[in-house]
Formats: C-alpha cells, structure tokens, sequence
C-alpha cells in the first residue's frame, strides 16, 4: 500500500528546500510518474479514506498532495482537477489553523499546506491564502518576483475581480463573462 511517506519522497525528490520546475508546469513526463504511482490515491482521498493521514505534519502534507495538487496534473482541462479542492482546504483548516502542523514543515513544504486557499474561489480563502504566504516572507525564493508570495497576491486579484477563476469555466462548464472572455483573451494569466 502507498503511503504518505512514498508521496513525500516522489514530491520532494529533490529535497524538502527545493523547487521544482515541474510541479507548475504542465510536464507529461511528470504527470505520467503521478498516475503511475499514484493515480488511485485521489478518489478514497477525497472520499476521506485517507484523512487519517492528517495526524502528523507530514502525513497531512502528503493527504494535501493527493488531494490538491495529483487531480491538477491527472485531470488537466477537466472538472476532476477541481473536485478535491473543498476536502482539501477542509483538511488545510485543521491542519494549519486548528492545529499549526505547518510550523513545522519547511516553508517550501508549507507552500502546499497554502495552495488549497489560493486554489478556493472564495475572497476569504484568498485573504487567508495571501496572510500564510506573507507569513513566509523571510524565504528570499518565496518573496522573490513570481515567488509564491507574489502568486497569492496575483490569484486573490483574479478572485476579486471576477469571483472565480474564469480560466476554470469550460472545465466546469460555467459561461464566461464577457469581461471573463477578455481577460482570457488577453492571456488570462497569473
């Protein structure tokens, strides 16, 4: 059986300080390892199969992993990409507000403690989101331009103008505004 370690060591296979290109941007390569080797974790994921795994630090950052960041790279383009993200920041909650297990993870691991919030399409989500990542300001990579920090600021604007991700509406099958339709025009970018 899997485990939340075996996650860990595949996500971080570089080291828990290090940034990986791959994981944001789109790599076949690097998607194909994920469904490979983890593909059936994301559906007892989000069924709450695996909530147990949220007891440690670590175990709760390898859950976030399964349930926030496999189903983007194994569902591109579709309403599946998104389908964990309310488990997941329901588990972000209690982990890092209720509990404060983020504290003890390396600021590039408390990245994806983070990212459910800046995934969440609510601006209260977004405020929490951009208040934990400033929270890391002292990590030069994570206040460096297209830092992490910058990224939170750039999804909590999308948000606030738009209330939603509209780069999200085909997916979900959402008509687009037409101030949506432009900004995706003009790039629709973080």
């Amino acid at each position: 059986m899997t485990s939340p370690d075996d996650v860990l060591a595949f996500w971080f296979a570089e080291g828990p300080a290090t940034f990986r290109k791959a994981w944001f941007t789109k790599d076949d390569a690097f998607d194909s390892s994920i469904r490979d080797g983890f593909a059936g974790l994301v559906a007892p994921a989000r069924d709450g199969a695996l909530d147990g795994w949220a007891r440690t630090a670590e175990g709760a950052l390898a859950l976030l992993l399964v349930l926030d960041q496999f189903p983007r790279n194994l569902h591109r383009g579709s309403a599946e990409a998104f389908a964990s993200d309310a488990h997941a920041r329901a588990i972000a909650r209690d982990v890092v507000l209720a509990r404060g297990l983020d504290r003890g993870l390396h600021p590039v691991q408390r990245v994806f403690l983070y990212l459910p919030f800046e995934h969440g399409e609510d601006l209260p989500d977004q405020d929490l989101s951009v208040a934990l990542f400033e929270g890391l300001r002292d990590t030069p990579a994570m206040a460096a331009p297209d830092g992490a920090i910058d990224y939170a600021w750039r999804h909590r604007v999308v948000i606030r103008r738009f209330g939603r991700f509209p780069h999200r509406n085909a997916a979900l099958g959402r008509a687009s505004t037409p101030a949506e339709q432009a900004w995706l025009a003009a790039g629709g970018g973080f």
